[in-house]
């Protein structure tokens, strides 16, 4: 009887300290599209107009992109402390990807969907950097390579091809190390902007994704 109550009494003891440490947990909220709030995206446009809209799907308040042979984007502008929130998260759905491209070119620079960073060089724009966390087509996972405009903008294939069609899917990327590792030094003590495109401009094809909620986290 005593071993049970001592045992119950650790329970108890863990318990309460993962609940406190996830309570000290920092958040900071970026797209909160199942409350229905858009405020603060702008419209980013490139060529064309992607079709973005909250709709109802699978019981959940998300952001649908429709593109049809068109790019452009949402985009937040605002200042995450990386120091404090390092983690990037978000969901994503998509309901086709395109075919016969290749990624690394201009002609096949196209992504069902995409979520990005943007770390503003300022007056010295050359200086700018940008993560793209894409759902690519083709590409395997984890692949890495700059974009065939710029090498200031990095891809990482977080998902790929035709395996999750149709499936929500759940990220979480440690955004320090991933700058790192893909610019070869450390990020900015801030992200300036994040974004979110669906892009079909310049395949001429056609894509359908959905974006859950996004925000950073301390852990």
């Amino acid at each position: 009887m005593l071993l049970m109550k001592k045992v119950l009494l650790l329970i108890l003891t863990f318990s309460l300290l993962l609940i406190s440490s996830l309570s000290l947990a920092e958040t900071v909220m970026v797209g909160s599209f199942s409350r229905g709030d858009l405020e603060g995206w702008e419209l980013k446009e490139y060529e064309g107009e992607v079709d973005y809209n909250l709709v109802e799907v699978d019981g959940r308040k998300v952001l649908r992109a429709k593109s049809f042979a068109a790019a452009s984007g949402r985009i937040r502008k605002m200042k995450i402390d990386l120091e404090k929130t390092p983690y990037l998260n978000w969901s994503w759905r998509v309901d086709n990807v395109m075919q016969g491209l290749d990624e690394r070119t201009k002609k096949g620079d196209d992504y069902p969907a995409r979520v990005y960073l943007i770390f503003s060089g300022g007056m010295q724009v050359w200086k700018t950097r940008a993560v793209n966390y894409v759902w690519s087509n083709n590409q395997r996972v984890g692949t890495e390579w700059p974009s065939a405009y710029t090498k200031n903008n990095m891809k990482i294939a977080v998902q790929s091809g035709k395996k999750k069609l149709g499936v929500w899917v759940e990220e979480k990327r440690n955004v320090v190390e991933d700058f790192r590792r893909l610019f070869k030094k450390d990020p900015p003590e801030k992200v300036d902007a994040v974004a979110i495109m669906t892009d079909t401009d310049n395949s001429g094809q056609s894509a359908i994704a959905y974006y859950g909620d996004i925000w950073f986290s301390s852990e």
